[in-house]
C-alpha cells in the first residue's frame, strides 16, 4: 500500500453546491492526500468509474439534494461489483438523521453533516485507511 492516501471526491445527481466539497477536498489536499474531484452532475457510474481508475482508497460523497437513498447505495454496489468494496465510502452533506442507518448498513462508514470539523473528517479518513478506524 502506497502511504499517500487517495481521495475521491464525488458529486452525484443534479445537486449543484459544490462549495463544502471542495472545501473538503483542500483538507485532504492539505493533509497530505491525493484528490481527485470528479466536478458536479455525475452519475453513480461516473463516480465509480473513476474511483476505479483513479485506485482511489477513500471515495467522498457530497450530496444535498436529497437522493442520498438511492445514489450512495448505487454507489457502494458498483464498487463491489467492480471488485473494490474495499474502497472506503463517506458522505458528506444533508442527510436526515433517521436515513443515517440505512446509509450504514448499505456499507458507508460515516456521515459527516453540516458543522463537521475539518480534522475530525480528515483523521477518521487517515484511522479509517490505515486500518485503526
Amino acid at each position: 500500500m502506497s502511504d499517500i492516501i487517495r481521495v475521491l471526491v464525488a458529486k452525484p445527481g443534479l445537486d449543484s453546491h459544490d462549495r463544502g466539497a471542495k472545501v473538503v477536498a483542500r483538507a485532504y489536499r492539505d493533509a497530505g492526500m491525493e484528490v481527485v474531484y470528479t466536478g458536479l452532475h455525475q452519475t453513480p457510474e461516473q463516480v465509480v468509474e473513476a474511483a476505479v481508475q483513479e485506485d482511489v482508497d477513500v471515495v467522498a460523497i457530497s450530496i444535498l439534494s436529497g437522493a442520498h437513498d438511492v445514489l450512495v447505495p448505487r454507489i457502494v454496489n458498483l464498487l463491489r461489483e467492480r471488485g473494490r468494496g474495499d474502497v472506503l465510502v463517506l458522505v458528506g452533506g444533508v442527510v436526515p438523521e433517521e436515513d443515517i442507518p440505512a446509509l450504514e448498513q448499505a456499507g458507508v462508514a460515516r456521515v459527516f453533516g453540516p458543522g463537521s470539523r475539518l480534522e475530525e473528517i480528515v483523521e477518521f479518513t487517515r484511522r479509517c485507511v490505515r486500518g485503526q478506524g
